[in-house]
């Protein structure tokens, strides 16, 4: 199983760059790239919540999960 980060769709459809959206949510560049690119780990809910307000969007848009088969 794997969680999709769908973040880099849905900058572009609002077109907001990865400093704008740093800049937003008061988080570095290199910890958005992290994010942007699907290389995290994990997310905290707070910065789930920044990112939602800062994209006018809901968790599902930038979160999907996709079965791989077992």
């Amino acid at each position: 199983m794997a969680i999709i980060v769908n973040l880099d769709v849905v900058m572009a459809k609002r077109k907001v760059s990865l400093n704008e959206l740093s800049e937003r949510v008061d988080l570095t560049l290199s910890n958005l790239s992290i994010l942007k690119t699907g290389k995290a780990k994990a997310i905290r809910f707070s910065t789930l919540e920044a990112i939602c307000k800062a994209l006018d969007c809901q968790p599902g848009d930038l979160l999907e999960f996709v079965d791989e088969g077992d």
